[in-house]
């Protein structure tokens, strides 16, 4: 019951941007599941899940493999150590670092795979980040800032 649950679990995530605990239960409950909050907690631990961020800003629960993991940890790491400072400019981000490092961060942001990032382009120690919009940019900005 419970791998069937789990695997219920994961099609169910893949397939609706699921945000909560509640709505996952309650997608569960209608695929004939009878579920307690406590157990799909106990799920989301056991098949670690994790809460990713969607296109339109919200937060949903994704399977994540353990390299993706290890390597988002990896890329905060090198936002953590070479960021400087962040301004806003209409739809673009100005990103500045440690001199020599901006490479690194342009590749952690990419790799994070952040849907707002259209493009960037990096020299020493500046980024310039490409967002569609400027709401879009605003919304990186505090990603990037959360992220700090």
């Amino acid at each position: 019951m419970k791998k069937t649950r789990h695997a219920k679990i994961i099609e169910i995530i893949q397939k609706y941007d699921v945000g909560t605990q509640d709505e996952l239960a309650d997608r569960l409950k209608k695929a004939g599941f009878s579920v307690a909050q406590a157990t799909v907690s106990r799920d989301i631990r056991e098949l670690k899940l994790s809460k990713v961020t969607t296109a339109g800003g919200s937060q949903r629960y994704a399977v994540l493999k353990q390299e993706d993991r290890q390597m988002g940890d990896k890329y905060i790491r090198v936002l953590q150590d070479a960021f400087s400072d962040v301004a806003l400019a209409q739809n673009l981000l100005v990103v500045r670092t440690v001199s020599g490092m901006a490479m690194a961060v342009a590749a952690a942001l990419d790799a994070m795979k952040f849907p707002e990032i259209v493009g960037s382009i990096a020299g020493d120690d500046t980024i310039f980040i490409a967002a569609r919009t400027v709401d879009e940019a605003r919304g990186l900005m505090e990603k990037i800032n959360s992220l700090l």
